[in-house]
């Protein structure tokens, strides 16, 4: 009697398997932070679709919830523009960092894995030397968090049409949780330790005093704090 084997992963699908596996504690925790940017969509004037095609084409959390929040709001363009610039500035520190692993790539690759770029992604392979970087595990935790935003998105929508209030539930705060446990193991030098300091200070500060601009200034100031470190350092 034979009995039939389980099929072995392909050295293409296991790497893309762990990093699907390995991200999935991250895919929790944005849980309340993609419900959250789904109900805004719906509050700051869009419709399902719309808000739903946000999360698709722009991937990007804390400047979606910005600039829906701003729109709410009533802001211009330009601060719209202006201040998702600065939240999503650390993406250009991001690609430097990966840059050696994936600049071989095809462009192709360059440009997926562009798009997959998150700050949960990075935390996952922001340390792999390019020697180490795999582009299946990237891939395979890229999207694998790419479908459980859009997924969350959804829900956010479904339950701001038969919630009411969501706000009181405070899902606004794991956006904190999830930045604090993104950063909190990458700070191991002065220079980054700065630079989350100030960037922590200065954004209570200023919102407590309620001055304009408080996220920019807070952003500049810490990126400007932490190159003068490492500067002091070198």
């Amino acid at each position: 009697m034979t009995h039939s084997s389980l099929p072995i992963p392909t050295p293409r699908l296991r790497p893309a398997l762990q990093g699907a596996l390995a991200i999935l504690p991250l895919c929790l925790a944005v849980l309340p932070w993609g419900i959250l940017a789904g109900s805004m969509a719906l509050q700051s004037g869009l419709t399902a679709a719309q808000g739903l095609g946000m999360s698709a084409i722009v991937f990007a959390g804390a400047s979606q919830l910005v600039a829906m929040g701003m729109i709410k709001g009533g802001a211009g363009l330009l601060a719209i523009l202006l201040s998702t610039f600065f939240v999503t500035a650390q993406h250009f520190l991001y690609a430097l960092r990966l840059r050696a692993g994936i600049a071989p790539l095809p462009l192709r690759w360059r440009l997926l894995l562009g798009f997959l770029l998150t700050d949960e992604l990075f935390a996952l392979t922001g340390d792999h030397s390019a020697a180490r970087f795999d582009r299946w595990y990237a891939l395979g935790a890229g999207l694998t968090f790419y479908v459980c935003w859009l997924l969350t998105t959804w829900l956010g929508i479904a339950a701001a049409g038969s919630i009411g209030n969501l706000d009181a539930y405070g899902l606004d705060f794991s956006i904190a949780a999830t930045f604090i446990a993104i950063v909190v193991p990458l700070v191991r030098s002065l220079p980054v330790l700065a630079c989350a300091l100030t960037a922590l200070l200065l954004s209570v500060v200023l919102h407590h005093y309620q001055i304009p601009g408080a996220l920019i200034i807070a952003s500049v100031a810490a990126m400007l704090v932490g190159l003068l470190c490492s500067r002091e350092a070198s």
